[in-house]
């Protein structure tokens, strides 16, 4: 583990704490995570995401054990709980932002869903030709899973309409707002201050290849310019929502170049190295509630593994 050179794990968080998709123990994600940061402070380079992939792509060679830490979508635990680590212990870090989410007009689909599901008094929901029960330990997950693999598979406004069809349908108690979980605007300006760098995630968090090619132009060039002009920082990445192959295509690659980002980061694979292609970098999603030994084993294995 001491040979440097070009290799980086780049680690993938969403939330922190428990919400309506992720549900966790009290308190369970924000200390698993302090203890994941603790082990990487003691035990690897942690290291800027947008400067190691610049001197990846230049062929410098990186320190070894290199790591960079990501967050997607702009959850406010990331302020409240993950910031006062990662400062703890004077780690780097990028948040993937999406400005749809930050002026509190986008509903993140996947939290509206399982806020429906969750909450809904109804003991089965219809869904594509088959009667999705609800009642029962492990059938929320169960029929989550089925919606999901659905919607993801629609561009952005057919997937709207479904999902609005749907929580109509469930007549969930009270309502879930845009702003109960996301950052808005002076927030994220915080985020900036306390020194963690920004990257785009699209507008509202399209499946870019489900999309036209004239519409994933225009996305992700006013997603990039929204966030330097809203923030006054320099936006240099772009995170694929989803992430995985099919997620994203050439169309894709060659709009987020034309709209002045150098780098992109999937959900695919683990290590990414001097030869992988600078928008299809490889990222592990991580859950903060992993224990800090998994976690610690899976950075091991990647980062021995990649040869």
């Amino acid at each position: 583990m001491s040979r440097g050179g070009s290799r980086l794990l780049v680690l993938g968080y969403h939330n922190v704490d428990s919400t309506w998709r992720w549900p966790a123990t009290p308190s369970g994600g924000p200390r698993n995570f302090a203890r994941q940061m603790a082990w990487l402070a003691r035990s690897a380079n942690v290291v800027p995401l947008d400067a190691a992939l610049a001197d990846l792509a230049a062929g410098r060679p990186l320190p070894p054990r290199s790591v960079a830490i990501t967050f997607d979508d702009g959850y406010r635990d990331n302020l409240v709980h993950a910031v006062p680590v990662l400062r703890r212990h004077g780690l780097p870090a990028t948040v993937f932002l999406v400005p749809g989410f930050l002026s509190h007009k986008v509903h993140a689909w996947w939290e509206r869903l399982s806020w429906a599901l969750r909450t809904t008094a109804a003991p089965s929901v219809e869904f594509e030709d088959a009667v999705l029960p609800l009642g029962a330990d492990g059938d929320h997950a169960r029929a989550l899973g089925v919606i999901e693999a659905s919607l993801k598979r629609d561009d952005l406004a057919t997937r709207h309409d479904r999902l609005e069809r749907l929580v109509d349908a469930l007549e969930p108690p009270g309502e879930l707002h845009p702003g109960d979980l996301y950052m808005d605007w002076d927030e994220a300006r915080q985020l900036v201050c306390a020194g963690i760098s920004i990257g785009s995630h699209t507008m509202s968090h399209a499946i870019l290849a489900r999309e036209t090619a004239a519409d994933q132009q225009q996305d992700l060039r006013e997603c990039r310019e929204s966030l330097q002009r809203e923030l006054a920082v320099e936006v240099r990445s772009l995170a694929y929502p989803n992430g995985q192959k099919g997620d994203y295509d050439d169309v894709t690659i060659d709009a987020a170049r034309a709209s002045g980002h150098e780098f992109a980061v999937t959900t695919r694979g683990r290590v990414t190295e001097s030869g992988t292609p600078p928008f299809e970098t490889s990222r592990w999603i991580v859950s903060p509630e992993k224990p800090a030994a998994r976690l610690a084993a899976g950075c091991l294995r990647s980062l021995l593994a990649a040869r």
